[in-house]
Parts: structure tokens; sequence; C-alpha cells
């Protein structure tokens, strides 16, 4: 198996992993969460938070490792791909990049900073309020959104992936 099949199943293994934990976040953590007061929410969120910035290792290998074997299986399939499939790889990189790793660094991440900086021990109801009503829809939908195009990345590149070796 050459280096490009290689990268291509790690890209979509990696890709779909992340998937899944966009996923899980919308389909359980946030709906579960969501019947907690305020302050319990908003607490419970920063926790979950907190293990992914002190660099949770599993975490922080599927979420940028999907980037890095990604970014390089371009790299390589640009120069080994041709037709549908070099377009494929593209559109799955694109869709990943801008789909996913955008949303995650431009308000995702902002979103968990601002409340990891909160100390909300010390809000009155009406603050904590405000702060859950700031942070959680738009957390949510864009969560939401990430989950849609990882999905859809990763199906496209296991689309790939069998379109190289052959499968019908």
């Amino acid at each position: 198996m050459d280096l490009l099949r290689i990268g291509l199943i790690g890209s979509a293994l990696l890709c779909s992993l992340v998937a899944g934990i966009a996923l899980t976040f919308a389909s359980v953590v946030m709906p579960g969460i969501r019947r907690l007061n305020d302050l319990d929410f908003l607490r419970s969120f920063k926790v979950m938070d907190r293990v992914i910035q002190d660099n949770q290792p599993v975490f922080m290998l599927v979420w940028v490792g999907s980037v890095v074997v990604l970014v390089v299986t371009a790299a390589l399939g640009l120069w080994r791909l041709d037709g549908a499939d070099r377009i494929l790889l593209i559109v799955a990189t694109v869709v990943y990049l801008v789909g996913v790793q955008l949303p995650t660094a431009t308000i995702n991440i902002p979103l968990n900073n601002h409340l990891q900086a909160q100390d909300l021990g010390s809000l009155s109801d009406a603050s904590l309020h405000d702060e859950r009503i700031a942070f959680e829809a738009r957390w949510v939908r864009w969560n939401a959104i990430r989950t849609v195009f990882a999905v859809l990345a990763s199906a496209l590149l296991i689309t790939l992936a069998v379109r190289l070796e052959g499968l019908p």
C-alpha cells in the first residue's frame, strides 16, 4: 500500500472520529446538560472543555491529527491524482477545513475560552443566565454545522478510498 492510500485511510478514520465527537456533543452531551440550571450547565461544560484545553492526548491526536494527515494526503493527492479522484479529495479537504476546523477556531474555541475565563461562582443568577444565553445557542448551532461537514468530508474520503481500491 502506498503513502497516498495510507494517508487517505488515516484521513477518513480521523475525520470520521472527529465527526463522531461532534455528533456525540450534538446528540448526547449538549441535550443532556441542557436540562441543568444555568450554573450547573456552565460548570459542566467548563469542566468538559478544561479536559480538552489541558491537551487530553487522545482528543488532541484525533483532532489535530485529522488536520495534519488530511493536509499531507491532499498534497500527495494533488500530485498523484487526477480527474474525479482529485476533485473528491480537494472537495473533502475544503469541506473539512472550512466547515469543521474554521468554525472551531473562530467560533467554538472563542466561546469556550470566554466561558473558561468566567468565575461562575461570583456571578449573579441573572449574569449566569446571560452567559448561558450568549454561549449555548451559538455553540450548539455551530457544533451542528461542524457535525454535518465532518460527516460529509468523511463520506467523501471513504468514497475516494473505495474508488481507489477499485471496489464497486
